[in-house]
């Protein structure tokens, strides 16, 4: 059997994977490897590893890596744990194949950790720009350690090309994400108010904000900008789902706290919902708010409206349903008055996906399967 090494290390992340791994697990001729790290193993996060078990997987390694901190410098230790980590269980568990998605520091370690060992890397969603964070930095410094590349949509493989990468190698199949909309059976309006003890109300707004590691704006001036634009509209409920283990995320985190406790009744806050929750809770609002990948990719997949605050998803192919606006309280305030306008939600009804069409899980496992494992490769020049 061919041994592939799935490693996930947040909430978002796992979402994203699940059905990729269901995939891999039901499929004779594969084997599944199962590693968490990160935001996973954290209580802060809400222990969310035991979600993948409850959901099938055996787990068959934890790699400690976190520090209870959110600094620069904190950061990059956990960096350097998570490579010892990942050494350690990468020589136990002995895959054919590690696959990794995105562009999270704990991806970084992980893909370190495979290049040494000689370990071929298959890297989801490569090719893509956010200029805001140092997501873009890390996304194609693993590109460049990996074998494999399945990317989101043609101008990504484009780019992965243009980085070296051989034309073979490098495989369109859309967004994992929009597979979760196809295959999990979502929650109706009153099922989702009943999961979360929390009433839409006649309008609902659904907000996810994290840290632009690379912004112009310092991250707490600019969730307060964000918190006092939607206090302009109290015709609106909010729900909000906290930060990432980012730098500054700890600060956000409790500013959403404190918003929430003085404005009970109109605001949730979550610290994960899981997918299902989650888009039933997109599928539901009115629009989405914040800096989240999920607001370019999922979003418009579900007809719903988004602003996307800052800078941190630059770069990023996006559709009409999406309002870029700046980080100031007057921005923000005038992109979700677009955004609830009548004539705006009608145009967002007729969106269509730039993320493929929702069936990634069975190619890339394909790819997977049949693929040429060779560690080496030749620089590819256009």
């Amino acid at each position: 059997m061919r041994r592939i090494c799935v490693v996930t290390g947040t909430r978002a992340e796992y979402g994203l994977l699940y059905w990729l791994m269901k995939e891999i697990d039901s499929d004779p001729e594969l084997q599944i490897q199962v590693v968490v790290t990160g935001m996973h193993l954290s209580p802060e996060f809400g222990l969310t590893y035991r979600q993948i078990e409850e959901d099938g997987f055996v787990i068959d390694a934890k790699v400690e890596m976190l520090l209870s901190s959110d600094t620069a410098v904190a950061v990059s230790k956990s960096i350097g744990l998570g490579v010892i980590g990942f050494a350690d269980a990468l020589e136990r568990l002995k895959p054919d194949i590690v696959v990794l998605l995105g562009d999270r520091y704990e991806i970084l370690a992980a893909a370190q950790a495979a290049l040494v060992a000689r370990i071929p890397v298959a890297h989801i969603h490569g090719g893509e720009t956010t200029e805001g964070a140092i997501d873009e930095s890390i996304r194609h410094a693993v590109t460049k350690m990996s074998r494999l590349h399945f990317v989101a949509a043609e101008p990504y493989r484009a780019r992965v090309i243009q980085m070296g990468e051989a034309p073979e190698s490098v495989v369109n199949v859309g967004a994992l994400g929009l597979e979760n909309l196809m295959r999990l059976k979502l929650l109706g309006r009153e099922e989702l108010e009943q999961s979360i003890d929390f009433r839409l109300g006649q309008r609902c707004l659904l907000v996810t904000y994290h840290p632009a590691t690379l912004g112009s704006v310092e991250p707490k001036g600019a969730m307060q900008a964000l918190l006092d634009a939607l206090d302009c509209f109290p015709e609106c409920n909010l729900i909000f789902t906290k930060p990432n283990s980012d730098t500054n995320g700890r600060i956000i985190s409790y500013m959403i706290d404190e918003y929430a406790r003085h404005r009970p009744g109109r605001v949730s806050v979550f610290t994960s919902m899981g997918q299902v929750r989650y888009l039933s809770a997109m599928l539901c609002v009115d629009a989405v708010i914040g800096n989240s990948s999920s607001g370019i990719i999922e979003a418009p997949a579900c007809k719903t409206a988004t602003v996307n605050i800052g800078e941190r998803q630059s770069g990023r192919l996006k559709a009409k349903s999406i309002v870029d606006c700046g980080e100031t309280t007057e921005s923000i305030k005038a992109a979700i008055e677009q955004v609830l306008l009548p004539s705006f939600q009608d145009e967002v009804a007729g969106v269509e996906s730039v993320y493929g069409s929702g069936q990634s899980a069975a190619a890339i496992k394909d790819h997977l399967k049949q693929a040429d494992i060779c560690c080496t490769k030749p620089f590819y020049d256009l």
